[in-house]
């Protein structure tokens, strides 16, 4: 899984070769979610406010997160993406 932001203690990653819908995984104290780019579906656990937190930053950085996922399809390298300032 390659981690492509990190930001308040929250991890969000990328896999390879993942599965359809184009979605992301987000982990923060041993607790984990993803999350389904097109339509911000969460899937998992989260305290609720790092839960916002990453909605937040999701819907800053959807856009990105689609050119992430259509890269990891490809094998190719994953662009880093800007954490919630």
């Amino acid at each position: 899984m390659r981690e492509i932001s990190r930001f308040l203690g929250i991890i969000i990653r990328m896999l390879y070769d993942d599965h359809n819908p184009a979605h992301f995984h987000a982990i923060y104290e041993g607790y984990k979610i993803t999350v389904e780019i097109e339509t911000g579906v969460v899937n998992g656990r989260f305290p609720r406010r790092a839960l916002s937190i990453v909605m937040e930053w999701y819907a800053i950085h959807r856009e990105e997160l689609l050119e992430d996922w259509k890269l990891a399809e490809e094998h190719r390298p994953l662009h880093p993406i800007a954490p919630l300032e």
